[in-house]
């Protein structure tokens, strides 16, 4: 398994959005994502995010570390 690179908020939430995630809401630093199902996800608006955040943003999304390198 690929090491998690560390990367901003804003990359992250770019590199969902090419899996139909969308900007639904924000609250203070935390933007909101949904896709057409209704599915959330929580980015925090960092510049840095933690590789243990990054890591529980893609297991909600269901993607792997390989899937989402290749999304990047």
């Amino acid at each position: 398994m690929p090491k998690l690179p560390v990367i901003s908020g804003k990359k992250a939430i770019k590199a969902l959005s090419k899996i139909d995630y969308g900007f639904d809401h924000q609250i203070g630093s935390h933007i909101i994502l949904r896709n057409k199902q209704g599915h959330r996800i929580t980015v925090p608006n960092n510049m840095e995010l933690n590789r243990g955040s990054l890591k529980s943003i893609l297991n909600d999304a269901g993607l792997t570390p390989e899937e989402f390198l290749n999304l990047l």
